[in-house]
């Protein structure tokens, strides 16, 4: 079956940098759409970033020019580099994947079928 296995989150200062990673295994990587998506306390699910199977990137505009996604096929992987990072950008982080849709912006992520555990992000000031 499908799994998803993140890392790489951790407590960082204002301004810093951290990379997420998110180990997929199961299905044949690259045909699917893989994203991030994150979830505050009290504060519902938002999309942050998708990488579509055709390679089309879409980003939440809170994080436009300071996260980027990636991915590595031939270690079927998914990545999120976060720069700049904001005690707003706190949450835990969630990856994502589903064969069809790979809407992210002003998304909870409703329609992705698969999840990983999350990996929790802390940024203080």
């Amino acid at each position: 079956q499908v799994q998803l296995v993140e890392s790489g989150g951790g407590s960082v200062q204002s301004g810093g940098s951290l990379r997420l990673s998110c180990a997929a295994s199961g299905y044949t990587y690259g045909s699917f759409c893989m994203a991030w998506f994150r979830q505050a306390p009290g504060k519902e699910r938002e999309g942050v970033a998708a990488i579509d199977s055709d390679g089309s990137i879409s980003y939440a505009d809170s994080v436009k020019g300071r996260f980027t996604i990636s991915q590595d096929n031939a270690k079927n992987t998914l990545y999120l580099q976060m720069n700049s990072l904001k005690p707003e950008d706190t949450a835990m982080y969630y990856c994502a994947a589903d064969p069809f849709g790979c809407t992210v912006v002003e998304s909870d992520g409703y329609e992705y079928n698969y999840w990983g555990q999350g990996t929790q992000v802390t940024v203080s000031s």
